[in-house]
């Protein structure tokens, strides 16, 4: 099956010029749903980096460091636009990529465009303010962007990260170099064609591909690059601020989670249900924001087990343009992280699996797997898996369900499932997470919604127009007049 692609993936995108990188080097794309190859990227390094910043560099100082937020807006705008004529082209290339199944890799490409849009009607409207002083004092604030700034963007949500991040960054007026994941480099290549089709100037978007230790590290580290942007591990994700640390520059970091919905015994579980399910199940569990806990009050739990149990056993796992609820995970090695996370629940029950569907041999698959019996501090209930797997665990009361919910070192998304108002309004104030869902897991997806999580699931916000702040600098103005 070829891929529908209209740009060639073994060059480097570097001030408006597809250009092969400085080693001349390669890497093997493969197709997760059967361990093919399917393509080949190219191998940018360190010097890529330095020839990508310095474009950016000069964009800053040339057209489009000179055109207004209402321009800049209007080219996201043709962007996002441009984004919908390619949906199925994208979703395809995300599928063979990433093993992600189609109809949710079409909902990222649609997000994708939607992120542009967003922050294309946004870009003009992020103002400053005059702040009441002295007499004979005027004073006011202005937002003006950081200048070059790094993205350093996962191989699990690569369109939708790209949007929330490099959308953001470009609306406020950064230049920007991206570096996406070795694993999923396709449609940031992609992007960055109708990114130049739409007519954004040269080198306000640069994208070198590469692997981590080398493109990656050079971009983290590199003096010119005033803030980075990360979404992906813990551990990355220390390196990269250690990095940033060294040029005393901003980081934006989207990191773990290990997730809650605290399920009560009035709540609605027929609602509840598909939530519970496919908010840990969706890309395979290769998400931050799964939901791989699932607290349950003990008085519905034997209850609510049985209909999950119910529900994994109609999962189908196959390739990913087979369209099956699961597909396969990024890579060999992903899957022997999820294998050994398995092996630790001999002690545990599994309440069920889903089942697997003409899946081709070579592919990394993984059935996705509910388990009982799981105390609160078992390594399956406290550590990020990063792969269908999912665990019940009952509690007795709110008390119980927080000490629980918030006894993990992340604190990403949580879910509260019950009718009672004034519980909703306790259990929303004490869970420690940076989004909390009441009746509901997700919310869409959200562009609006400011996104991002406290302890070791990060800090700093993406989404929405809390990310327009973050990707700015603040500058106070005080003019001394006279009275």
């Amino acid at each position: 099956m070829t891929l529908p692609l209209w740009f060639d993936p073994e060059l480097v995108f570097i001030n408006g010029v597809w250009r092969a990188p400085d080693a001349g080097g390669v890497l093997p794309v493969e197709d997760p749903s059967d361990g093919g190859q399917i393509a080949q990227i190219a191998r940018g390094t360190s010097a890529d980096i330095d020839a990508a910043v310095e474009a950016a560099e000069a964009a800053l100082h040339s057209d489009w460091g000179r055109m207004t937020a209402t321009e800049r807006g209007r080219v996201l705008t043709r962007i996002g636009q441009l984004v919908l004529t390619r949906i199925d082209d994208l979703a395809m290339i995300e599928a063979r990529d990433v093993g992600k199944p189609l109809t949710q890799a079409r909902n990222d490409a649609i997000a994708l465009a939607r992120y542009m849009e967003f922050y294309g009607g946004a870009a003009d409207k992020i103002m400053g303010e005059t702040i009441p002083y002295l007499d004979g004092y005027t004073v006011y604030t202005l937002r003006e962007p950081h200048g070059v700034t790094g993205h350093i963007v996962p191989w699990n949500y690569p369109m939708q990260i790209i949007g929330r991040s490099v959308g953001a960054a470009l609306a406020m007026g950064n230049a920007c170099v991206l570096k996406p994941a070795e694993e999923a480099c396709l449609t940031a290549l992609a992007f960055a064609a109708l990114a130049q089709e739409a007519g954004l100037p040269d080198g306000a978007l640069n994208v070198v591909t590469g692997l981590g230790e080398e493109a990656g590290a050079a971009l983290a580290a590199h003096k010119g690059v005033r803030h980075i942007s990360f979404t992906g591990s813990v551990g990355v994700g220390t390196l990269i601020q250690t990095a940033a640390a060294r040029n005393v520059v901003p980081v934006t970091l989207e990191l773990g989670g290990k997730s809650p919905q605290v399920v009560f015994d009035d709540a609605d579980l027929d609602a509840a249900l598909p939530f519970l399910v496919n908010a840990g199940i969706q890309n395979a569990g290769q998400t931050c924001s799964a939901s791989s806990r699932i607290l349950v009050q003990r008085e519905v739990h034997d209850t609510l087990l049985a209909r999950m149990a119910e529900r994994y056993k109609t999962l189908t796992v196959g390739r990913a343009v087979d369209d099956p609820s699961v597909g396969p995970l990024i890579s060999a090695r992903q899957k022997d992280i999820v294998s050994g996370f398995l092996a630790k629940a001999q002690d545990l029950t599994i309440a069920a699996q889903g089942r697997m569907q003409d899946a081709p041999r070579g592919g990394h698959y993984v059935l996705p797997t509910l388990l009982s019996g799981v105390s609160p501090d078992h390594p399956l209930a406290q550590d990020e898996i990063f792969g269908p797997v999912q665990v019940v665990i009952p509690f007795d009361d709110e008390d119980d369900a927080i000490r629980i919910a918030n006894g993990t070192d992340f604190g990403l998304v949580a879910s509260i499932w019950t009718r009672d108002g004034a519980r909703q309004m306790r259990m929303a104030k004490r869970l420690h997470a940076g989004q909390v869902f009441i009746n509901n897991y997700g919310a869409g997806g959200g562009v609006e919604l400011p996104f991002g999580g406290v302890g070791k699931s990060g800090h700093g916000r993406e989404k929405g127009l809390e990310a327009l702040y973050g990707f700015s600098t603040l500058k106070t103005v005080a003019a001394y007049h006279g009275g």
